[in-house]
């Protein structure tokens, strides 16, 4: 016999948990939360995804692959360290920024601080935060080998700048700062990267 069909579109009800994980943070977010934003029974929830742990980070995933993974894909899809990290500073802005979403970074503001209880949750979010930097570091290795960049480059020295422009525009997102103004910062963000081949005096 046929298993009954499930009531609800479950995609639909993990974006609305994202949409709400996002902008309270893990610990902001009550299971009653949950009830009233997606329309379920506690016990249709637990059914579907488990447990409120397990929610978010199904929640923490679908923010990776949609909106939030604009810059794993500037990072491989541009040919250059100084355009992927460009766009991925102008990307941020445009996402932490967008209307009828909420502000800034999912992955930096749904778990800084958090009660004992949840430091599983906020270690998980640190290690995502931490393979970013990796990958923002590896790029500029990876021009540093390409001659993009001077081989003296501190490249981990650069990678950890980034990252923290990138998580300081998270949070001025959250603090209402506008859109043009978080644009007019990225060019002197990037002057931070001078070409290998700039000659001296230019």
């Amino acid at each position: 016999m046929a298993g009954r069909p499930r009531e609800f579109d479950r995609d639909e009800a993990l974006a609305k948990a994202r949409d709400l994980f996002w902008a309270r943070g893990y610990e902001g977010v009550s299971m009653a939360d949950l009830v009233e934003a997606l329309g379920l029974a506690s016990a249709r929830i637990y059914a579907a995804f488990g447990s409120k742990e397990a929610l978010f980070r199904e929640a923490v995933a679908l923010y990776d692959a949609g909106e939030g993974g604009f810059a794993t894909r500037a990072l491989v899809e541009e040919t250059t360290a100084r355009a992927a990290i460009e766009r991925t500073l102008r990307d941020a802005v445009e996402t932490y920024t967008r209307q009828a979403r909420p502000a800034g970074c999912m992955v930096v503001s749904a778990a800084t601080n958090c009660a004992s209880a949840n430091e599983g949750i906020r270690d998980w979010l640190v290690d995502l935060r931490r393979r970013r930097t990796a990958s923002l570091v590896e790029r500029l290795e990876r021009a540093v080998a390409e001659g993009e960049l001077s081989p003296d480059t501190d490249t981990q020295a650069l990678g950890d700048y980034f990252a923290t422009v990138l998580h300081g525009l998270s949070v001025q997102a959250r603090d209402g700062v506008s859109k043009a103004r978080m644009m007019a910062m990225v060019p002197a963000a990037m002057g931070v990267l001078a070409p290998q081949d700039q000659p001296d005096g230019c």
